[in-house]
């Protein structure tokens, strides 16, 4: 279970059964301090139109259900008895079913705030990624219902020989409503209190002096605060940090992540293949590039396309499984036409997903690879004919029939959707176009048996197409987990 946004750390038992009963369904659940127990917690689950209350001891040690197994953490206790659906019973034997977490607010929209972010992943993200004063909060494991703000900072030896850093988890309680960090000042609220200790820095025991610098922002979101989101990162930053939005920033980020990730492109470098790229500095991963198999071993690069694999993989509690598969390649080139068509057929693709005009702002952005309709075309040894085209409104589909001329084969058919509402280094006007498009690409991919991978393309294969296959890939998970 990736969220621990199922703990509601202000509500009675019956606000809970409000909430479930008003916006739960069947398995909908969500944990809560005890109120007849301080110190203990409760499991409310909905049960049809019925919600039925399990008591969640706390030992101080350990966490359990007043006997049966032992768990370190609510959050393990109450992912052990969500996957293991049979075990939680009532004394008739019924079966108690923790199927959905009811969600709980936020306590804050900042962008510091990174939820259920374990103690280990912390020091893990700001010793990788921060620099000294970068700091997060989280919400605390050990103590459900308080926080805990990690800070790096530098340690000093040897009056200052050896001076490296490390990260400082300081606690932070909620109780009646306020936060403080144990003692001195209490606040109303996260943002509060984080403000005041920026300008306030905290001394460790040690005489570490905790500065919070910079904010160490999270990305991950829940689809749910899509829009929160959005807003807070529309804003402008205030006079005490760079005037520059959170878009701005998190594509930094992404930028100065990706110069540490370069994997090697030796192949499209080569000097045979150097022509076979639209821009000479996009070029596909060797570990990932598509390769043509049907190629001549006598001709250097033969086997060699602009073009990626990209998989999505599928998180079903600690399995992980490959989900869908597409392919990223650049708009056709005169001379890369036949190795499309090559690709095409090799990977029994159905579906090719177009995001570009031929021709945009002047300038040529892919070669057309289709024949005109009714029209039949040679590419090497493929055989395309222009069966039907059909305009819609962003859109034109168009059906091909696909033949191998030296294989006695039977017919393939080609989906060929063309998007041609989205501007060239800009965005659609609305989103709903794209989300509608998606679908239709979608249906007709899971309507063919056995299917190769959709391949996507644009001019440059990058930003259009990066973009349709994240939106999809959000799709699908939204579609398998929900908002949570």
């Amino acid at each position: 279970m990736t969220s621990r946004r199922w703990f509601h750390p202000n509500i009675t038992g019956f606000e809970a059964e409000q909430l479930l009963l008003t916006r739960g369904v069947h398995g909908s659940f969500l944990a809560r301090p005890s109120k007849s127990n301080p110190g203990d917690f409760t499991l409310s689950v909905r049960r049809y139109d019925e919600v039925t209350h399990i008591k969640i001891q706390n030992s101080g040690d350990y966490y359990d259900l007043y006997g049966g197994e032992k768990f370190a953490t609510l959050a393990e206790l109450v992912q052990y008895y969500t996957e293991q659906q049979d075990l939680l019973r009532e004394r008739n034997g019924h079966v108690i079913e923790l199927k959905y977490p009811l969600n709980c607010k936020d306590p804050t929209s900042e962008r510091w705030y990174h939820g259920h972010l374990s103690g280990r992943d912390a020091e893990k993200l700001l010793t990788e990624k921060g620099k000294a004063g970068s700091f997060l909060v989280r919400e605390s494991q050990s103590k459900p219902g308080d926080f805990v703000l990690s800070v790096l900072t530098n340690e000093e030896k040897h009056e200052n020989v050896d001076r490296r850093t490390k990260v400082t988890h300081v606690m932070i309680r909620y109780q009646d409503g306020k936060y403080d960090v144990g003692g001195g000042e209490r606040f109303d609220t996260l943002a509060d209190l984080v403000d005041h200790y920026k300008k306030n820095p905290m001394v460790e025991k040690s005489g570490i002096v905790v500065h919070l610098k910079q904010p160490f922002n999270a990305t991950r979101i829940n689809a749910a605060n899509i829009e929160n989101r959005v807003r807070e990162l529309n804003k402008v930053a205030d006079n005490s940090e760079k005037p520059k939005q959170g878009f701005w920033e998190e594509f930094e980020v992404l930028q100065q992540q990706e110069c540490k990730l370069l994997y090697p492109r030796k192949e499209g470098q080569k000097p045979e293949n150097k022509s076979k790229n639209r821009y000479k500095n996009i070029l596909p991963f060797d570990t990932t590039r598509v390769e043509i198999r049907e190629a001549d071993p006598e001709v250097p690069g033969s086997d060699y396309i602009n073009a990626n694999y990209i998989r999505s993989m599928h998180e079903e509690g600690r399995h992980v499984e490959e989900g869908k598969v597409f392919i990223a390649t650049q708009g056709c080139l005169q001379n890369t036409v036949i190795d499309f068509w090559k690709m095409v057929y090799q990977e029994n693709t159905h579906v090719i997903v177009m995001t570009t005009k031929e021709v945009e702002r002047g300038r040529s952005k892919c070669v057309r690879y289709w024949p005109d309709l009714h029209s039949t075309k040679e590419f090497g040894k493929v055989l395309v004919r222009n069966v039907d085209e059909r305009p819609a409104q962003d859109y034109i589909l168009r059906k091909l029939e696909v033949t191998r001329m030296d294989r006695r084969e039977p017919l393939r058919y080609i989906w060929h959707y063309q998007y041609l509402s989205w501007p060239d280094h800009g965005v659609p006007n609305e989103p709903g176009g794209v989300l509608w498009f998606l679908e239709e690409v979608n249906r007709t991919q899971s309507s063919i048996p056995d299917t190769g991978p959709i391949i996507v393309h644009c001019s440059a294969g990058i930003g259009r197409t990066g973009t349709i296959i994240v939106i999809d890939i959000l799709i699908d998970i939204i579609n398998r987990q929900g908002g949570k």
